[in-house]
Formats: structure tokens, C-alpha cells, sequence
């Protein structure tokens, strides 16, 4: 008996294919953003501590409270109280000067707040995508860190958990508990990614400050690496070795597409015969960018022809409301050729500008418009595109991507063209772009008051989310809540006491196998984060802790190395490797296959004769099996020299004695094995 294939998947086939050629056709229209462009003029750099500063707050215990405060200059109604504390990073030091063990702990951008109850309810309406008020009152109690980078897979496992729940238990229930639950969840993860969002921005800031820093550049990195991979689904398992790499990769892409944008916006803004101004952080980077209209011109260019297809905001030229302009309005002075002059200059001309859009320069392809200022809606709906497509199709209409080929389909091809071909709609980067752009308005001095008062009204308008305050509003919680962080730090019951039970968690992989860490977490995820497996006390804590974590340190940084594709010799100091070297030898049996196969590949590809001898020492004297094969291999290489293939012998014959003497080169000068730290 045949089966016979039902009449409307075909159909259904052709609608989707259709929609492939018709959407890859729009994208083609496009085209002219994906062109490289120039980069923007370089800007010099002003001297940043003057706007920050690190507060250093020891911990009993052993540990530190870094906090970032930045003078905001924005917010001009109290000139004598600008500074405000905006990030806290807790630093584990085990109470030592060694850099080698020290390990970061919490983040707490101190704006990020608990929610009202009124913010919570909002929060779950399905469809109510507005701010509904501020929060007025801040608890004494300590704010809610962002993220804890000692466990960034918690968050991974916490996403499939809740993922779970909502549809194996909330989804079936009905639509309107699907509706609410989805929501919350979306409103409340969209809240912590726009205030870690605002850390990185601070971070990055802080990076330019001149002088002592309190983060090496290699900390610096790893703690934006994670912070930006809390954005991605499996961020948090990423391994350590990579964060460097991804850290470079992403700074490349962001100073790319500013670029791009910046020089895309220009040209448009100049066809369009209206003014463009870069609006830049005090770190000098052009991160936004605001056009205007001259007064003159909409009387002269009435009529014209307009072809602002990036502009994403209505024809200047045939607008009345422009005519007829009641709102901001700033004089300036140009010469002949409209290049910005002081009043008093030869040929000045005094010329009144309206301005037109605001847009943000950190997306991809295109500049993403964030402020319309005759259309307040405008930059709303586009804001809302992505939020009502996930809405409707999964709450309302129960269709998910991998469970209906038509709709996976046609949803994959919108995806790929506004995302890919540089669409100001359904872009998942605008809450970054918002997030930059909130933090600058509290920043800069150099925007007129009217017209900051004007951008930060906007800002509010276009928010999407419940649980956001004002700017305002913002700075008294941050002052609240450092406070409130500064007295837990100094509790005795307080940070300390929570400093001790996290690193009593810390030594569970040091005690157990895989199978019982996994056991402990999913016991964890279970019970909401409430369950977690700790270690007992023991007064050999810290220095286990100690040899774990220096372990863990070098064994990063032999990997990094190892993986590097500059040359050995000439891109690290061997002094440095030779150094992780020898304290992996001095613990081969704790050490695990990781340090292994990066000994054995920096082997391979250093010329160095001390570097090698310390690499056949290492893999000599780790007792993981994986060692003594590595070993075997490299006896075992015709393409090596005689001398290093017997000195390999020799140590695979010896490889059971726990010290042997190591040489500087081939012949027999020997140095000890464990040179001191």
C-alpha cells in the first residue's frame, strides 16, 4: 500500500522557497554596507583618571573589593557629589602577594537592582513592553552580584534547567501561564545583560586610565571574555585557554563595524545633505552618532529627491513638522564649506539645527537608529520586532523553529538577512547599543543640557523593559548599594563568611571525581540554586587552594603558548615558560592531560635548548599517563636529532624516580629541576 503525501506540503515547500529567492533579493539591495570603509579620524585620548578612579577595600580572609567610580559628569544637578561608584569586582587573593593564585569572584554593576514587586508584575504581562516607574527604595541588604566568574558553567546549567521546566511543566499548563512565564524570564535576563553590558563598557574604560592599574592586561581580558560570553547559550563553558583569543577577536569586530558605521553614516548624512556628529565616549572612541538639520535648508531643499535608505528616519525635505518645529533647536557656526567654527572665526555664519536621529555604531553592517526625534515610535517598533516575533510565534501560536520545516525555514532566511544583510529590525544587539549609549549620557558634559534632557527622555520612551529606572533613579540605588556592599564586606558574618563557603565549594573537584561534580550540580540545578556541596573546613585549606589554583594558572598559560601561532621563542619570554615549567614538574601528580599535550607541543615547536630540557623534566615527572606516551613519541621521532631522541629515552627509563638533574643544552651542563618561584 503507498502512502500518500499530503497536498499541502508541497504547498508549503514552494511558499518557503519563495520567500528564500524574494528575501536573497532584498539582501542584495543592501550590498553597499557589507563594502569595506575606512576607519574614523583618530581622536587623541584625554586623561581618564580624571573621570576614574579604583577604591581598594581589603576583606578579612584574604580577598579585595575593587570598585570602579566614575564622576559623572551627565548628571549636572549635584556638582558636588558626581562620583559614583559603578562596578565592584571581588578579588580572591588568599591573602597573599602572589598574582599566581589569586582568582576573581563576583561582579556587581551597582545599578543592577531587585526588582519592586510593581516592576515584577509588569515584568510579567505578555506584550507590555514599557518602563512603568522607578524604583524609589533600596534594601540594606546586598546587592545581587551579576556573575560569578570562579563559575561561569552555573550559568549555562541554570539556562537548560529553567529551559526545561518551562516546557516539560509551565508550557502545557496554558497559554496564558506560557505567556507570563516566558515573559518574566525575557524581561528579567534582558535586565542582567544591559547592566553587564554597562560593567564591560566601564571596564573598558578603565582600561585607558593611565598609570597603575589594578588588573593586569591578561585580567582584564579574561574578565571581559566572560563577561561577554554571558550572551551566548554556552558561554560559560568555554575554556579558559581561549578567552584571550576571543577577547581579541571581538574588540577587532567592534573596532571594524564602528568604523564601518561611522564612515557609512558620514557618506549617507552627506548625500543627504545633512549634518553629521560623532558623539564620543571620554576614552575618545566614537561609539554613537547624531545628524542634523539645517533651519536654511528645509526652506531651500524642499522637494528634493531623498535616498536616506540607512537613515531609517523620514524625508526631511517634504516634513511639515520640521517647518513648523517647536522643539530643540541649537545655533552654531560654520564657514563655506559647513565646517564647525568658533563664533569669532573669518566667515562664520550662524546656522540653527534641528536634530534628526540618533544612532549607535557598534552594530553590524548598518547603523541602528536609537533615537527618531519627530518620530518617537520609530526606533520603538524596531526595538519591538524581535520581541513580538518570539512572542506571538512561541507563546501564542506554540511553533518553534525545530519542530515546523516552514517556519524554520522562512524564520532561518529573515534571521540571515536582517541580521547578516544589515536590516534595522529584529537585531539582537540593539540592547547593547541602548546599554552604551545610557552609560554615555551620564558621562559626557559636552552635550547642551536641553538636549541631553532631550536624549535621556527618549532613552525612557524606547525602553522595552519593566525592571529599568532612569538614569536618576540609577545613580541613588549605585550609592545605596555600594554602601550596603562595603558594610558586608566588612561584616565578619558577612563577605568573609561567604568568601570561606565558596572556597570550601572550590575544593570539591580537588576531592571528587567528574561523575560526583555532576551529581552536586544537578543537585544544585534542582533545588533553584539552593543546594551546594561544600568541603569541610580544615586548616590545610589555603594551601591546597594555593598549589590548585598556581596549577591551574600555569597550565593556562603553557596552553596559551602552545596554541599561540606566534613563534615561541620570540613571542613570550622563556623565562616565563620555563618558569610554568618547572612548577609543573614540581607537582606532576596533580597535574592533569591538559599541561601534558601543551608541554609536549611547545617542545615541537621552541628551538630554545633550556625551554626543551624543562618540557622532557615536566613530562617526565607527571604521573598521567598520557606523559609517559608523550615521552615515547618524542624517542620515538625520526625527524628529531639523535641527541634529543636518547635524552627522551633516558628520561622515559628514569620515569618513576620523583627529582632528576635537567641541562642547559644537550651536553651535560645541569641545572636543578625545581628552580625556586
Amino acid at each position: 500500500m503507498t502512502t500518500q503525501i499530503p497536498s499541502h506540503r508541497p504547498r508549503r515547500l514552494a511558499f518557503c522557497l519563495s520567500i528564500l529567492f524574494l528575501l536573497c533579493s532584498l539582501g542584495q539591495t543592501v550590498s553597499r554596507a557589507q563594502e569595506p570603509l575606512p576607519q574614523p579620524p583618530p581622536v587623541t585620548k584625554p586623561d581618564l583618571s580624571q573621570i576614574l578612579r579604583i577604591e581598594r577595600i581589603p576583606v578579612a580572609g584574604g580577598a579585595e573589593l575593587i570598585t570602579v567610580h566614575a564622576k559623572l559628569e551627565g548628571l549636572r544637578s549635584d556638582p558636588n557629589n558626581q562620583w559614583v561608584p559603578l562596578v565592584s569586582i571581588l578579588k580572591d587573593t588568599l591573602g597573599d602577594l602572589n598574582s599566581d593564585n589569586d582568582r576573581f569572584r563576583f561582579v556587581w554593576p551597582l545599578t543592577y537592582t531587585r526588582p519592586t514587586i510593581k516592576q515584577k508584575i509588569a515584568a510579567a504581562i505578555p506584550f507590555f513592553y514599557t518602563h512603568v516607574g522607578n524604583k524609589t527604595e533600596v534594601s540594606t541588604k546586598p546587592p545581587p552580584p551579576a556573575f560569578d566568574f570562579a563559575a561561569p558553567e552555573n550559568v549555562v546549567w541554570d539556562k537548560i534547567f529553567w529551559a526545561a521546566l518551562q516546557n516539560i511543566l509551565l508550557d502545557p499548563y496554558s497559554i496564558a501561564v506560557k505567556a507570563s512565564t516566558s515573559s518574566y524570564r525575557r524581561n528579567l535576563g534582558d535586565y542582567r545583560r544591559s547592566h553587564i553590558i554597562r560593567a564591560l563598557s566601564v571596564l573598558a574604560l578603565y582600561q585607558s586610565v593611565k598609570g597603575e592599574s589594578a588588573f593586569s592586561e591578561e585580567e582584564m581580558a579574561e574578565m571581559q571574555a566572560r563577561l561577554l560570553l554571558t550572551d551566548k547559550m554556552f558561554g560559560g563553558l568555554v575554556d579558559d585557554s581561549n578567552l584571550e583569543t576571543y577577547y581579541a577577536k571581538q574588540s577587532t569586530a567592534s573596532k571594524d563595524a564602528r568604523g564601518h558605521n561611522w564612515e557609512l553614516l558620514r557618506q549617507e548624512a552627506e548625500a543627504s545633505s545633512v549634518h553629521f556628529e560623532p558623539l564620543l565616549m571620554p576614552d575618545g572612541n566614537a561609539t554613537h552618532a547624531i545628524l542634523w538639520v539645517a533651519k536654511e535648508d528645509l526652506v531651500k531643499l524642499q522637494g528634493t529627491e531623498y535616498h536616506g535608505r540607512f537613515l531609517n528616519i523620514a524625508n526631511p525635505w517634504s516634513d511639515k513638522r520640521l517647518l513648523n518645529w517647536k522643539g530643540y533647536v541649537e545655533t552654531r557656526y560654520l564657514d563655506s564649506e559647513n565646517r564647525p567654527v568658533e563664533k569669532d572665526a573669518p566667515g562664520a555664519r550662524a546656522v540653527e539645527l534641528i536634530p534628526l536621529a540618533l544612532y549607535g555604531l557598534d552594530n553590524p553592517h548598518i547603523p541602528m537608529l536609537l533615537i527618531d526625534f519627530r518620530d518617537g515610535y520609530n526606533p520603538k517598533k524596531r526595538e519591538m520586532s524581535r520581541r513580538v516575533l518570539n512572542d506571538v510565534t512561541r507563546n501564542f501560536l506554540s511553533i518553534s523553529k525545530f519542530g515546523n520545516l516552514p517556519y524554520f525555514l522562512g524564520r532561518t532566511v529573515f534571521d540571515f538577512v536582517t541580521g547578516r544583510r544589515g536590516i534595522d529590525i529584529n537585531q539582537p544587539s540593539r540592547l547593547k547599543t541602548y546599554a552604551q549609549l545610557k552609560l554615555l549620557m551620564s558621562l559626557t558634559n559636552s552635550m547642551d543640557p536641553a538636549l541631553q534632557t532631550e536624549v535621556n527622555r527618549h532613552i525612557e520612551k524606547v525602553s522595552l523593559n519593566p525592571f529599568e529606572n532612569d538614569l536618576k533613579t540609577e545613580v541613588n540605588v549605585a550609592q545605596q548599594q555600594y554602601a550596603a556592599l562595603v558594610a558586608y564586606a566588612k561584616d565578619p558574618d558577612g563577605l568573609t563568611a561567604r568568601l570561606e563557603r565558596d572556597r570550601r565549594a572550590e575544593l570539591v573537584p580537588l576531592k571528587h571525581g567528574d561523575a560526583a561534580e555532576f551529581g552536586f550540580r544537578l543537585m544544585h540545578v534542582l533545588s533553584f540554586g539552593k543546594y551546594v556541596h561544600r568541603e569541610e573546613l580544615s586548616s590545610d585549606m589555603v594551601a591546597r587552594l594555593d598549589i590548585a589554583r598556581r596549577l591551574d594558572h600555569h597550565t593556562k598559560f603553557l596552553q596559551h603558548v602552545s596554541k599561540s601561532k606566534a613563534e615561541i621563542d620570540i613571542g613570550f619570554n622563556l623565562e616565563e615558560v620555563k618558569r610554568s615549567l618547572y612548577f609543573i614538574a614540581d607537582h606532576g601528580t596533580l597535574v592533569g592531560r591538559t599541561a601534558v599535550s601543551a608541554a609536549a607541543k611547545i617542545f615541537a615547536r621552541t628551538g630554545d635548548a633550556e625551554t626543551r630540557r624543562a618540557c622532557l623534566e615536566s613530562l617526565s615527572r607527571i604521573t598521567n599517563p598520557k606523559a609517559k606516551n608523550a615521552l615515547l613519541r618524542i624517542s620515538q621521532n625520526k625527524d628529531l636529532e639523535p641527541d634529543w631522541r636518547n635524552i627522551a629515552e633516558n628520561y622515559l627509563e628514569r620515569l618513576n624516580e620523583r627529582a632528576q638533574p635537567i641541562t642547559v643544552s644537550a651536553s651535560s651542563t645541569p641545572i636543578k629541576a625545581g628552580q625556586p618561584e
